[in-house]
């Protein structure tokens, strides 16, 4: 396939400059600005960085990193079309960088594709709008207990909606519904499902044009898992199905199968349920996050996140919930979800289900949020980042599909992101012990 040339796209589209974007292990978002008239040699040998001053496990010795864009994902922006956004694979030394998150993941959808098998993904975005300063919700009337899908409050922002929908929709990418979330504040923004890679870049891009249309509008949005007590979090829910190599025939299609799953839709879902407790250290990242899968209950009456390793039709108190034939719906990830590394534990957790044939255990369908502890068979999600760190680390399977170096690399700089947290002295302790 020829590679487009991205001196002929600025030509063709009036760009005057590229930003030439990689994604690191926290899920920063990195860049360069390159002018259109020097982009010819970064298309041809990339952008030179120094990784370690981004979070990447390497050190200031370490020769350039340098980011080759995929100029067949190049994305012109919308709210600013003389700039070019393009994500870039980093190379270094000749040699792809194991541990950058775009690498791993495209390295996935290939051991997948040798196989015959194409993973396709949608993913529900949850978002807060803030003040500037972030420490309040920026549309003051929002204060109703039960606000979710609330037509007033959404359409105070339609400002901002409309304009995010209506650039997805100049971009083609299927933007269908727009709604209030269930927290006060908080919106989802949904677009069509399509190849793993595809949705990471445009997750990636999603989360970048969001906060850059919420700044132009002197607002601050956030994607933090839970920014505010008492409310419901920003999760990343994330539907999945798995199709032949042509896309023709959906694999985990089956109507003579129970919830019109097949059995190797059922076996990757038994992947993903086996390796539930490590999967949340990539799909629940941080410290905050744990303040969302493990809360108490919220201001709405639901958290609607989840809490155990359980599975269920068309009810959404489990992790994992079946809404149609031929797809699921995994409820754990959240809004600090890198949006490769997320595509990319997805794919190595059903690859390994797939391969062991793996089966999801027993369905549940009560509500999990009022009889929850009546299910005694369903392992609990980590309670804390740590808990998480060390349950991918004691799952060997998992860390060796994802590749020992990402793994070596993640582990180490999110056990130093724990000892940071750990070190860190707050209000809590002083209130709670100044007076023993």
């Amino acid at each position: 396939m020829q590679t487009r040339d991205l001196t002929a796209f600025a030509a063709e589209t009036g760009v005057k400059y590229f930003m030439i974007s990689y994604t690191d292990l926290f899920g920063g978002q990195r860049a360069k600005l390159v002018p259109a008239q020097a982009i010819a040699g970064m298309q041809a040998d990339g952008a030179g960085f120094a990784g370690f001053a981004t979070w990447l496990d390497l050190t200031p010795a370490h020769p350039d990193m340098l980011a080759v864009p995929d100029a067949a994902a190049v994305i012109q922006l919308p709210w600013k079309p003389e700039v070019a956004w393009v994500p870039a694979d980093c190379v270094m030394a000749g040699e792809a960088v194991e541990q950058a998150p775009r690498n791993v993941l495209r390295r996935l959808v290939a051991e997948a594709a040798a196989e015959g098998l194409r993973v396709k993904t949608g993913v529900e975005a949850e978002f807060f709008l803030l003040t500037p300063e972030g420490d309040a919700i920026s549309d003051a009337y929002d204060t109703a207990e039960k606000p979710c899908y609330d037509q007033q409050a959404v359409m105070r922002r339609y400002d901002v909606i409309a304009e995010i929908c209506d650039y997805m929709l100049a971009l083609g990418w299927g933007a269908y519904q727009n709604d209030h979330e269930d927290a006060n504040g908080q919106f989802e923004m949904n677009w069509d499902y399509a190849d793993a890679l595809v949705t990471a870049d445009r997750h990636s891009f999603f989360k970048f044009m969001v906060k850059s249309v919420a700044e132009k509008h002197g607002l601050r949005a956030t994607f933090m898992p839970k920014p505010i007590e008492g409310l419901t979090g920003n999760g990343c829910h994330t539907h999945i199905s798995v199709w032949d190599a042509e896309a023709k025939v959906n694999a985990f299609a089956d109507p003579a199968k129970e919830l019109g799953l097949s059995d190797a839709g059922r076996h990757f879902l038994g992947g993903i349920m086996k390796h539930a407790g490590a999967l949340a250290a990539i799909t629940n990242p941080t410290v905050n996050s744990y303040k969302r899968i493990n809360a108490p209950r919220t201001v709405s009456g639901a958290t609607w996140a989840p809490n155990s390793v359980t599975w269920t039709g068309n009810n959404r108190t489990h992790m994992v919930r079946v809404p149609g034939a031929g797809r699921f719906e995994l409820r754990l990830p959240d809004g600090a979800a890198n949006p490769y590394l997320l595509q990319a534990v997805i794919i190595a957790a059903g690859l390994s289900g797939l391969r062991s044939e793996a089966d999801p255990g027993p369905r549940h369908d009560i509500d999990m949020y009022a009889e929850g502890h009546s299910v005694t068979d369903a392992p609990k999600l980590p309670l804390n980042l740590l808990d998480a760190i060390r349950a991918y680390d004691a799952d060997g399977a998992l860390k060796a599909l994802m590749g020992k170096g990402f793994s070596a690399s993640y582990m180490k700089l999110k056990l130093q992101e724990w000892g940071s947290y750990t070190a860190h002295f707050s209000d809590w302790e002083r209130a709670n012990t100044l007076d023993v």
